[in-house]
């Protein structure tokens, strides 16, 4: 992608020309002004190119990037220069110098601190040694991957008090990268230019439509055919979702598609929004919670066919009694949705969940892929979301294909050849379930990769226990003890886990056969949350994990080759290219996300951090940091009695980030069961306007009073004694 100024072939050979005394004195002169011209030649064209990690060449690598750019280097792999190495978003390298046969090699060259000690989701994007990597709070940071030394920050200056505005920790999933700008979308929902060798904002636009709804950023832009698109996250508050583009240059937004119609005495924005209104059931005033629909992640394009691929979220609230009593398919939920990838119209649809009931949106990440099925090659897309079953859809018209679970499901039997699930009528009934898999997915937001020449797809699988129990009547935006994060805006229509979950929790890799839908291999972990996998042509597959390692397997059989602690649990996903013609594997580490938020499965904690590989590394790995933890808390006093409304009063405002008091460990916000005794005695001044208001802790004043902390103090204390060894 870089291009150096021309230099004729004669620099590239020894410049001078030798001279003899047989030789006649002119032509000794005239080849002696030949060489010196042909040296001072090429001085002058080796000048014009600019040292690497400079200025000069960051902006020239940088300002190279674009749609043609980017297919040219899915054909190297050389780079990794959108959030998904490619527009399929295989996350499959074609780099194999690192490779089964010499992985056991493979090295610490070096690391760099992100300076965070919430969730890193972030791929990193690179290009010619030239990296961005987000932090939590959608902290950009530039890196000269060459060294490892940083070459500009620039912090959005989210308000650190608004962190309660979003359900699943203060995470970014990465940037985009096109003709010298870095786009990154940033928690608060604002949409950020900048220069890609300054950091300095070029053009910032607010991409919230509606300031009564919660809406945040999470997720990663792309960018194609010169427009930014990025989607939101909000719908556990109430939102209503839509994804939106904007002129990669001047910030003007070009098209918005919204995902749920909105009040329907009102005009429709278009006819898609026309013809999903009729899914919904008007009595649930549906519009009144947002509805639902929220494009938080995955966005996919594909050039040939102009269209850009989106995921839809969950309904809004989860239970669809609540928000369409009457039924119905609630489009456009659940989805994956085809936009024509100039104007944003509606081209087609499918839907994996018919009025979904259980947050299980559609938003985690596909992959495009050509496969041969039946005898016929078919352009597809291959999906693996929340609801524990894997898709394979045509992606020209959407049409259904097959799908088969690759985990246990309890919510359905299959699909039928029509695409519909047949359900489990108990899975929507009015009675507590232990929905199989839970809210939390069998697949989340942790990337999958394909490898053509395996035929595999990896996919971290998991299952986290949660029972689901309806309830009967929901006040939109009412905070009520007992209803699960109610304090911090949540509008489920659904009490979590007031009924134990029996399922058994696990975390695994697995590859997984897309034609045959059928798994090849898998590797079990000891918790789940593992990050997201790298698949390359040196038949590997890379993947962090819950417990704080760094992972390679043979692509083929799943033998583990290689792996090395990295200080804390893994959620991202790894990024492979080339710096002056060798392989380096880099990957961003720090626990978090809605399920890293409360638990863990490692004793380190270490701050977010970059490493980065190469064969023979020799660079020492940072210090690693023990998580701080007391023993089980003790000596509170309280009054029994208040246990069973300090109950209620703790799942309201303090289970969705602190867990159960010891029996979660905590994750990267401490568990109440194991602070200090102190800190408890005195957590009226935690909770109101309290030291950790400015990192994300909401303030509790107008929401609980010291009563209600005095009974939450019970529960903390009592639940510690509670399970304390007899």
């Amino acid at each position: 992608m870089t291009r150096l100024p021309r230099v004729d072939s004669a620099c590239l050979l020894f410049p001078e020309i030798a001279v003899t005394s047989r030789r006649p004195a002119r032509l000794a002169q005239a080849a002696i002004a030949i060489g010196l011209g042909l040296t001072l030649g090429c001085s002058a064209a080796l000048a014009q190119t600019p040292a690497k990690g400079s200025p000069e060449h960051i902006k020239a690598v940088t300002s190279a990037v674009d749609g043609a750019s980017i297919k040219a280097n899915t054909a190297t792999s050389n780079d990794w220069p959108t959030i998904g190495l490619d527009y399929a978003e295989t996350r499959f390298s074609k780099l194999n110098q690192i490779n089964a046969d010499n992985v056991k090699k493979l090295g610490l060259v070096w690391t760099y601190p992100l300076e965070s000690s919430r969730g890193v989701e972030a791929t990193p994007v690179v290009v010619d040694g030239v990296m961005y990597q987000t932090a939590s709070w959608s902290v950009v940071h530039a890196i000269d991957a060459r060294t490892g030394k940083r070459l500009w920050t620039y912090d959005p200056k989210v308000d650190r008090t608004k962190g309660y505005k979003g359900c699943c920790d203060v995470v970014n999933r990465g940037v985009a990268l096109w003709k010298g700008k870095v786009f990154v979308g940033v928690y608060d929902g604002r949409l950020i230019a900048l220069d890609a060798v300054t950091g300095k904002v070029v053009w910032e636009r607010n991409t919230v439509d509606n300031k009564e709804f919660s809406y945040t950023i999470t997720g990663a832009p792309r960018v194609f055919n010169g427009k930014v698109v990025i989607g939101n996250g909000g719908a556990e508050y109430g939102a209503r979702g839509y994804i939106t583009a904007y002129d990669a240059e001047t910030g003007n937004q070009a098209w918005r598609w919204y995902t749920v119609p909105g009040d329907p005495s009102k005009p429709f924005e278009d006819e898609s929004m026309a013809r999903a209104a009729s899914t919904w059931d008007p009595s649930g005033k549906y519009w009144v919670y947002g509805g639902g629909g929220t494009v938080w992640d995955t966005i996919t394009f594909d050039p040939d066919l102009n269209l850009v691929y989106i995921g839809t979220g969950n309904g809004s609230p989860w239970n669809r009694h609540v928000r369409s009593p009457g039924g119905g398919d609630n489009l456009y939920l659940s989805s994956l949705v085809a936009l024509n990838a100039d104007t944003g119209q509606y081209v087609w649809h499918y839907q994996e969940n018919p009025g979904d009931h259980w947050d299980y949106t559609a938003t985690q990440p596909m992959i495009l892929a050509d496969l041969t099925i039946d005898g016929a090659p078919r352009k597809v897309i291959l999906h693996a979301p929340k609801n524990g079953f894997f898709f394979v859809v045509d992606r020209t018209n959407g049409k259904f294909i097959s799908a088969k679970n690759f985990v246990d499901v309890n919510w359905a039997t299959g699909y039928d050849a029509n695409g519909r699930p047949i359900e489990v009528p108990q899975a929507r009934g009015k009675e507590p379930y232990d929905s199989i898999p839970g809210p939390y997915g069998a697949h989340n937001w942790h990337p999958m990769s394909f490898n053509p020449q395996t035929g595999l797809v990896y996919l971290p699988a998991q299952n986290i226990p949660v029972n689901l129990t309806p309830e009967k009547s929901v006040k939109f935006n009412v905070q009520e003890p007992g209803k699960f994060a109610s304090a911090a805006g949540w509008n489920l229509g659904f009490m979590l886990n007031a009924t134990p979950p029996k399922s058994p929790p696990f975390g695994r890799l697995l590859a997984w056969d897309p034609v045959k839908q059928k798994e090849a291999w898998r590797a079990e972990y000891v918790a789940p949350w593992n990050g997201g996998t790298l698949t390359t042509a040196g038949n590997l597959v890379f993947q962090g994990t819950a417990d704080g390692r760094f992972i390679a397997y043979n692509a083929t059989t799943g033998e583990k080759l290689w792996e090395t602690p990295v200080g804390t649990g893994v959620v991202a996903a790894a990024s492979t290219y080339l710096i002056d013609g060798k392989q380096y594997v880099s990957i961003a580490v720090g626990w978090g996300g809605v399920f890293g938020i409360a638990a863990r499965a490692t004793e380190l904690q270490s701050p977010g951090t970059v490493y980065t590989f190469a064969i023979d590394g020799k660079a020492p790995p940072p210090a690693f940091v023990k998580y701080q933890t007391e023993g089980l808390l003790a000596g509170v006093k309280y009054d029994p009695k208040d246990v069973p409304e300090g109950t209620a009063l703790y799942v309201t405002a303090c289970a969705q980030c602190h867990g159960v008091p010891g029996v979660d460990k905590g994750g990267n916000v401490r568990n109440l069961g194991y602070v200090s005794k102190e800190t408890i005695e005195n957590l009226r001044n935690f909770v109101f306007k309290g030291p950790f208001h400015d990192q994300g802790m909401p303030d509790f004043t107008g929401k609980l009073t010291e009563a209600d902390v005095v009974k939450i103090q019970a529960f903390i204390q009592g639940t510690a004694d509670a399970i304390r060894p007899k």
